[in-house]
Formats: C-alpha cells, sequence, structure tokens
C-alpha cells in the first residue's frame, strides 16, 4: 500500500489573457501546509473508491498506466471547487499511490495532461511537485483556439520563479459557505469568453507588477510589499473576470477581501482562483488577531464560513509505504 500526502495551493491570477501579447495565461500562486490531501492506494483487481467523488480520478489514473486497477481511501480531504486546487492535487496523488503500488516510475509533470491537469496553468503541478512559490512560463498565444483542447494535447507550463517563502509569513483563509467557484466544461468556457476579449493593457501593468514589486519583495522578504503586491495583482485579474463572476470578486467574496483589507494585521488580502475561498496575507506574530479579523468578516458578511491560518509549504507531495 502506498500513502500519500500532498496540500492545497492558493492561485492568486494569471500574468496576461489578451491574445494581443505573445504569452498567454501564466499563473502565479502559492503551495500550502494545510489544509491537507491523505490517500491511501493499493493494487486491485478494478475500481474500488471509498469515496464516490474521486471514482473518476483513479478510473483515468488506471487507464493511463495500463493496470488492473485500484483500491483508493481518501482519508483526509479539502473542499472541491472552493479555490484551492483540490482537483489537481486529487489527480497526481492518486497517479503517484498506484504507480507506487505497482512499482512503476512515473513523472507526474509528464502525465498530468493526460488527466486533464496544467492545461492553462501550471501551479497546481509545480506545488504538487516542490511546493513554494511559483510563477509559470504560461503558453505561446498561438496555441489559443475556441475549442478545448483535447486531454494530453498541451505540456505542463514550466516555472520561471520556483522559491520559498519566509518561515515567518503566514495566509489566513478565509472559506465561506458559498456557491462552489467555476470548474470543468463551464471554467473553460468562461474562460475562452474572457480570453477573446481581455484587455491588453491589464497585462502590461502586472508584467511591471511582478518586476518591480512582486518578486523584489519575494527576494528580499518584504511581507507588506509582497501582500500589498499580489492585493493589486488580484484586483487587475478580477478585471477581466468581472462579466463572468458579477464583479472584481466573486460574492460574496469582495463583501469578505474588503472587511480583511481594513485591518492592520493583513497585508493584503484577494479571491484565491474562482474562489469563493479568500486569502490574508500576514505575520506569524499576529496571526491570531488575523484570525479574528476573519471570523468577524464572515460574521459581518453574514454567511458561516470556516478560518485558518496557514503557512506556505517548501516540500512537494510525499509518497511512501
Amino acid at each position: 500500500m502506498a500513502l500519500v500526502k500532498t496540500g492545497a495551493r492558493l492561485h492568486f491570477g494569471f500574468q496576461n489573457l489578451s491574445l494581443a501579447h505573445e504569452r498567454l495565461y501564466g499563473g502565479v500562486g502559492v503551495g500550502l501546509s494545510e489544509p491537507r490531501l491523505e490517500l491511501a492506494v493499493d493494487r486491485a483487481d478494478g475500481i474500488d473508491c471509498s469515496d464516490s467523488e474521486i471514482e473518476q480520478y483513479v478510473r483515468d489514473v488506471v487507464d493511463v498506466l495500463g493496470v488492473p486497477g485500484a483500491r483508493v481511501e481518501l482519508r483526509e480531504r479539502f473542499g472541491r471547487h472552493v479555490g484551492l486546487g483540490s482537483g489537481t492535487q486529487l489527480a497526481l496523488g492518486t497517479l503517484a499511490g498506484v504507480a507506487h503500488a505497482y512499482d512503476l516510475e512515473v513523472k507526474p509533470r509528464s502525465l498530468a495532461p493526460e488527466l486533464g491537469r496544467g492545461g492553462r496553468s501550471g501551479v497546481g503541478v509545480a506545488t504538487y511537485e516542490q511546493g513554494g512559490f511559483v510563477i509559470d512560463a504560461g503558453h505561446p498565444t498561438e496555441r489559443f483556439t475556441t475549442a478545448a483542447p483535447t486531454p494530453g494535447s498541451w505540456d505542463v507550463p514550466t516555472p520561471i520563479v520556483a522559491r520559498s517563502l519566509p518561515d515567518e509569513w503566514r495566509f489566513l483563509l478565509v472559506e465561506p459557505d458559498a456557491q462552489a467557484g467555476a470548474s470543468g466544461a463551464t471554467e473553460d468556457r468562461s474562460i475562452r469568453q474572457i480570453v477573446e476579449r481581455a484587455d491588453p493593457g491589464i497585462a502590461d501593468e502586472i508584467a511591471t507588477l511582478l518586476v518591480r514589486r512582486l518578486l523584489p519583495a519575494v527576494a528580499e522578504g518584504d511581507l507588506d510589499g509582497f501582500g500589498r503586491a499580489i492585493a493589486r495583482l488580484g484586483r487587475l485579474n478580477g478585471a477581466w473576470y468581472a462579466d463572468e463572476q458579477g464583479g472584481v470578486y466573486r460574492p460574496p467574496a469582495g463583501q469578505l477581501v474588503e472587511q480583511l483589507t481594513d485591518s492592520d494585521v493583513i497585508t493584503g488580502a484577494g479571491q484565491s482562483s474562482w474562489g469563493p475561498t479568500v486569502y490574508g496575507v500576514t505575520s506569524r506574530q499576529e496571526a491570531e488577531q488575523a484570525r479574528q479579523v476573519g471570523e468577524r468578516a464572515l460574521e459581518k458578511t453574514g454567511v458561516a464560513g470556516t478560518v485558518r491560518l496557514v503557512s506556505a509549504r517548501d516540500h512537494g507531495a510525499s509518497v511512501r509505504e
């Protein structure tokens, strides 16, 4: 039996969604220590899953690897379609577990496209591999078509930045009990519509933001500079998404972001991917105060939800007997 452990990720946004530029997408994000995913995987004659929601992942992996079957027990999990990247972690974790159970050597990055992963952002694959803060290279714009690409017809974007963040940094995660974010065919359709009309000037501003503010803050361990830069990145991405998600942030994320931004112990806030999860950047010293801010934000917004403080994950997934 193989035991696979991995964690969630935050997706801060893309570098470019306009066809006017040479590179498209280019994800920016970070791997998290929590929430976590844990899978126990063994050989089997057929498909045996503890949770019906992961059955398709297992079937896809068994088909890609050409093995008889697998028994998969989902021992620890986090929400699907809430902006934390569970789909990619489930797909790659299942792949690694089944391969290990059958004594097969695989490279998750190479097989991720066959599992439908890494078609736009490479952040999920990169954080599965090594954790840390990631910016990926995106795809050549010429490959974009209005029809969704077939699984396996792309390469996962290569990280152009991949490094650890300081141990003292913390991320406040506020997950409201709200409608799940876009995924699957709905997400594909929305992204295609956004790309077809995206303002190229936003990408120009993001490029300046990355080089002059975000990357220097990461290199110098400047928490305040980092938080303000990713908050701005999120708002600029939201300008692209506004027509598809009902505003710069998808309700009720905007109200939560506003509450977090007004706090002195949170230096930057935004929406992860399509939401509804909202993040705030803070420090280990101010973590408990930040938690209280998150709880009050939910209360003032009038929605139930969960709040947690997590650190960045500086390593990739683990697979062991």
